[in-house]
């Protein structure tokens, strides 16, 4: 009896045994893939960790198997997809890649096992980065004045996050941007500032998931600004007032000859000699000749007279009680 009842013990224990080797043995995908974002030209790479005993693991991208990998190689059938392989923790990673990653490859991604309904799956998806310009390029403003910079993104996928980096100094600035409307892929954003002196402005576009941006960078040429019109009047009004004035001021400065005199008694035809006498008074009452002399005066270039429009007049003067005068202006 106790012979028997040690083999009814050893038998139990082989079964336990036997349904532990079965259950190590049975191929089970223990985690499968997880999503990933790539950026189309880029690499994309998927996990399946699987138990040991394995005899065929097959990838799939969108239903179809695109590579298949045995304990002993991988069954490549189209170069875009590789597989490597790891161990870690007594089980099996398979790595497939997608390379040169396109967007139509956007899609589910599916891992399984062959004779298993188990199968483990992702989603990969796709993001392209288009083209980023702003179209005026190295722009030359104002100072003080504002002005608009305008930055575009072509052809991205989803549209990207649009910024702006400010190497000027500037007394305002702001920007905003908007999908365009008759392109889903395409996007604009204006910057408005107010430059104060001479810098950069560059426009940065991010891609929300993958952290990676590109940017585009111009040049900003600060100016003065020409003077107003009305400043400018003011200037040519105030010049020719000043030119008016002194061209007066030389008009009244200069003056005119008087070529004619007129005396207190009339003059008669024989009272016009070289030279004019008056009539002599008698020797108590008279007094030593005095003889008045008066040069022709010289005016401006303009108006000159010659000898035989402007002779020498002499005058005797033989009384002191009167004295005829001669004025010449």
């Amino acid at each position: 009896m106790r012979d028997a009842g040690r083999c009814r013990g050893i038998l139990a224990a082989l079964v336990v045994l036997a349904g532990l080797a079965a259950c190590g043995s049975s191929n089970e995908i223990i985690e499968g893939p997880k999503n990933v974002t790539a950026l189309k030209g880029s690499e994309a790479r998927f996990n399946c960790t699987i138990s040991q005993g394995w005899k065929l693991i097959m990838w799939a991208l969108k239903g179809t198997v695109v590579l298949s990998v045995t304990p002993t190689e991988p069954i490549i059938t189209n170069d875009r997809f590789t597989a490597m392989s790891y161990e870690e923790g007594g089980n099996f990673i398979s790595e497939m890649i997608i390379h040169d990653v396109q967007l139509s490859d956007a899609g589910q991604i599916k891992c399984s096992l062959q004779n298993s309904d188990r199968d483990g799956s992702a989603f990969l998806s796709v993001q392209v980065m288009g083209r980023l310009f702003i179209p005026e390029g190295s722009l030359v403003v104002m100072e003080d004045k504002p002005c608009n910079v305008t930055c575009r993104a072509l052809g991205w996928t989803p549209l990207p996050r649009l910024s702006w980096e400010i190497g000027v100094p500037v007394s305002h600035s702001s920007y905003y941007s908007v999908r365009e409307p008759e392109d889903l892929q395409s996007a604009v954003s204006v910057l408005a500032l107010t430059p104060q002196g001479n810098g950069t402005v560059t426009c940065v576009a991010e891609m929300k998931r993958l952290h990676v941006h590109e940017s585009v960078t111009v040049n900003l040429t600060v100016v003065q600004p020409p003077l107003e019109s009305s400043y400018q009047s003011e200037i040519r009004k105030s010049a020719n007032m000043k030119t008016n004035k002194d061209t007066s001021g030389t008009k009244l400065k200069s003056g005119n000859e008087n070529y004619g005199y007129s005396s207190d008694e009339p003059w008669t035809t024989s009272q016009w000699p070289e030279t004019a006498s008056l009539p002599a008074k008698s020797s108590e009452s008279s007094v030593p000749e005095q003889r008045v002399s008066r040069q022709p005066y010289q005016g401006s270039d303009q108006h000159q007279l010659g000898p035989a429009s402007r002779p020498q007049v002499s005058f005797n003067v033989a009384s002191p009680k009167k004295v005829r005068n001669v004025t010449l202006v």
